[in-house]
């Protein structure tokens, strides 16, 4: 499938974002890099990019790219089969990123969800990641997370991903992760 204009777009504003914190990719790396809508077509508020580097029976690692307030929707990772669910340990690489988990509410969050879909948002337990911090989220646990001001280059280091079993708080979001239309 051939990406449009937008979509290269997109992935060179997210290489753009990778360059800033030093992260270097191929070029084939480049041309994966993944523009995720979660269906809504509502990538400016709603996505992320992202590129895959490995993902096996036992161990995922990815870099995720979020702009300025961009939101990746709630969710969680439950049990599949045998295995418990995705554990995941994100690691701010630039920018900040905002991450919202099950837990105590944080009485003033520094960010709100995009206002078209703030119904289906529910945990408010913030955690604030900047460059060189990280946080682990255990399987099975609801979480969210937002692109800060400058937005946010994270590395995600986790248990296999198995992305099309994630469970969404959002109906409209489809489980597996599709390029803008």
């Amino acid at each position: 499938m051939a990406l449009t204009q937008q979509q290269l777009d997109y992935q060179q504003k997210a290489k753009s974002y990778l360059d800033r914190a030093g992260i270097v990719l191929t070029p084939a790396e480049v041309d994966k890099l993944e523009i995720a809508d979660f269906g809504l077509l509502e990538f400016e508020t709603t996505g992320l990019a992202l590129i895959t580097y490995i993902n096996t029976e036992r161990c995922c690692a990815k870099e995720l790219v979020l702009f300025p307030g961009q939101t990746c929707p709630q969710h969680l990772h439950p049990p599949v089969g045998d295995e418990q669910g995705k554990e995941e340990t994100f690691r701010c690489r630039w920018g900040e990123v905002y991450l919202y988990v099950s837990g105590d509410a944080t009485e003033h969050p520094q960010t709100k969800p995009p206002t078209k879909r703030a119904s289906t948002y529910s945990v408010w337990h913030e955690v604030v990641l900047k460059a060189g911090e990280q946080y682990t989220i255990y399987p099975n646990t609801w979480h969210w997370f937002q692109g800060g001001p400058q937005g946010a280059v994270v590395s995600e280091f986790s248990t296999r991903s198995t992305d099309e079993h994630d469970v969404f708080t959002d109906p409209d979001i489809k489980r597996v992760p599709e390029i803008l239309g």
